[in-house]
């Protein structure tokens, strides 16, 4: 239980409907128990009432004795039928606080899991698939919640119903209680060994459902790759081989689980045996009525159902005990993205990168090395290099989805760490790389980076993306829906779409990382024209492997394998550049075969 220890902070946050369910429990108990009381003073009533017919048989008193008997059983029937109902009214209102307190923590929960899933830094992400981050919010979430709904319900009732019948019990025969409940710590012991069992099986149940998760999540992602290629028949292979594996651990947990149930019913069989046996001889001793032996089988039978169910309690607890456990791994990781100082600054766009090395952390590859260059407010830098030459790590180190491994960055002077991290990254645009869109509208993707946007302002942005045109060609515009990850429009209409959304911002510092890759040359050069007049107040850091999308840049680093090797403005690098003036000929003897 030291997993779930975690979660007690819900238990006391919802402690009125638990303690509200507790009563709810007990009283719905009471009137189950009372109806077997009913019972034996019925059965010692026809008892009675038989012996006395015998007496009265043939005399004028024999009519009024059979009123009378007939009088009380309807008495008894009704007052059993009674609580019947009022215990029925009780489980209701029993379900009504403890099964919706487990909604209500589920909801609590989840939306925490969330909320703590988007503080952690990109290294987290890369470290963990997919898959597995949504298997731990729905899955994993959705077993603890059954340990505080059904788990704690059955739980308390079986706690209530045994003291209250074992009390009872107890009071009227304390041999025949023993005899009774002798069965039970045998129970008791082959549950001990099978939920040890069932809290391993339960982890590798919830790691193969993550990989089975991952693996669907892919290949539905993939989809338009899967069939370019005609490789369906393999990815159902894959998918049933990773299926099988899930069955195979789901009917281990079968073959433990069904050790439960005939494990309970054969006890509770036997202590049916030994109340009617040793009931029937105190019975003879006259130690107790006939009455009390049903009695006594109706208090068994009502410990069925609890004890039945102490097994798949038992389950339960030891699955969430497993949820819970893959829960507490992520929600105790610590963001190491944080403020040394929360420095809250409207920031003007001087930035400077003072002998930066950088490592990924997850991989140990040397992204960066002894990286410095400065852009003064409102310049432009364009960062050129060949893929995996470090350029895209630049740009994530700006928007400090990382911190350096070495060295410095400033930002207008001041240590980067020490800058509120939400409020620089509000006043940076950044166009990644890998574009990503919402299932969502034009317009809602432009203006995802803004609190608010008018009509104007995403006129502009579409315009100045050269992707206004676009959007009018459409039959709804901007109220048009994109498919999954912006899958109806083209390479190039999403990567427009995409700095439309970063202009929309109108942001101090803007960042285009390789933004222009599926465009082509003509489009490309409308967009930089357009982008000439928006960079003028803006700190701007193009990167790309094109010359012709750094040539507007008022400075420009070539990178390669992680260090500069050459920098200096257009014309400079022309003249005295070697790399730079190779590329920038290739390039343009390429456009012109184009």
């Amino acid at each position: 239980m030291n997993a779930l220890s975690h979660t007690n902070k819900y238990l006391f946050k919802y402690k009125w409907r638990l303690l509200l369910g507790i009563v709810f429990v007990t009283i719905a108990n009471i009137f189950a128990i009372v109806p077997a009381q009913m019972v034996r003073n019925t059965f010692d009533l026809v008892k009675e009432t038989i012996d006395l017919f015998l007496i009265f048989k043939g005399t004028k008193n024999e009519n009024e004795v059979s009123q009378m008997f007939t009088y009380n059983i309807v008495v008894y029937g009704l007052v059993i039928l009674g609580m019947a109902l009022l215990r029925g009214v009780f489980m209701f209102f029993m379900r009504q606080t403890i099964i919706v307190m487990s909604r209500l923590v589920e909801y609590d929960q989840k939306n925490e899991m969330y909320a703590h899933y988007q503080t952690l830094p990109l290294s987290f992400y890369r470290r963990n698939n997919t898959g597995d981050l949504m298997a731990r919010i729905s899955e994993d979430v959705g077993k603890v919640r059954m340990y505080f709904g059904p788990a704690i319900m059955y739980g308390l009732n079986l706690l209530t119903m045994s003291v209250l019948c074992v009390s009872i019990m107890l009071s009227i025969n304390v041999k025949l209680t023993i005899w009774t409940l002798l069965p039970l710590p045998i129970l008791s012991i082959t549950i001990y060994f099978v939920n040890n069992l069932i809290e391993k099986r339960s982890l590798e149940i919830q790691k193969s459902l993550s990989d089975l998760s991952t693996f669907v999540q892919e290949a539905f992602s993939g989809i338009r790759v899967i069939k370019a290629f005609a490789r369906e028949d393999d990815s159902l292979h894959n998918f049933s081989i990773q299926s099988n594996i899930y069955k195979e651990k789901q009917l281990a947990m079968a073959k433990i689980q069904s050790v439960f149930s005939p494990s309970v019913m054969a006890m509770v069989g036997l202590s049916i045996v030994i109340v009617v046996y040793v009931g029937g001889n105190e019975v003879i001793a006259g130690n107790i009525t006939p009455g009390n032996i049903a009695e006594f089988i109706m208090y068994v039978t009502m410990l069925t159902w609890p004890f039945t169910s102490l097994g798949w309690v038992s389950s339960i607890v030891q699955r969430a005990q497993a949820s819970q456990s893959r829960i507490n791994e992520f929600m105790q990781t610590k963001n190491e993205i944080v403020s040394d100082k929360n420095m809250e600054i409207d920031v003007n766009g001087n930035i400077k990168f003072d002998k930066v090395s950088f490592t990924y952390p997850d991989s140990g590859i040397v992204a960066l090395k002894n990286i410095s260059f400065e852009v003064a407010q409102g310049e432009s830098i364009a960062i050129l290099g060949t893929t995996g030459s470090g350029k895209s790590t630049i740009a994530n180190l700006i928007c400090r989805m990382y911190d350096p491994t070495k060295g410095e960055i400033l930002i207008d002077n001041q240590p980067i760490k020490w800058l509120n991290v939400h409020l620089l990254r509000s006043q940076i645009g950044y166009v990644p790389q890998d574009v990503f869109l919402f299932s969502d509208s034009i317009k809602n993707n432009i203006a995802f980076g803004v609190n608010a946007i008018n009509e104007s302002e995403l006129l502009k942005a579409s315009k100045d993306a050269d992707l206004y045109q676009n959007i009018v060609n459409f039959p709804d515009g901007f109220k048009t829906q994109l498919g999954e990850r912006g899958i109806t429009l083209s390479g190039g209409q999403k990567q427009r779409l995409s700095i439309a959304r970063a202009l929309a911002r109108n942001p101090k510092i803007l960042i285009l990382d390789d933004c222009l890759s599926a465009v082509d040359t003509h489009t490309e050069n409308t967009i930089l024209n357009n982008l000439k007049h928006i960079m003028r107040d803006k700190t701007t850091v193009i990167i790309s492997h094109r010359v012709s999308s750094a040539k507007l840049a008022d400075h420009i680093i070539l990178i390669d394998d992680g260090e500069i090797i050459e920098s200096g403005s257009h014309e400079q690098l022309l003249k005295i550049g070697h790399k730079y003036r190779e590329l920038y000929e290739k390039q343009m003897q390429t456009e012109g075969v184009a």
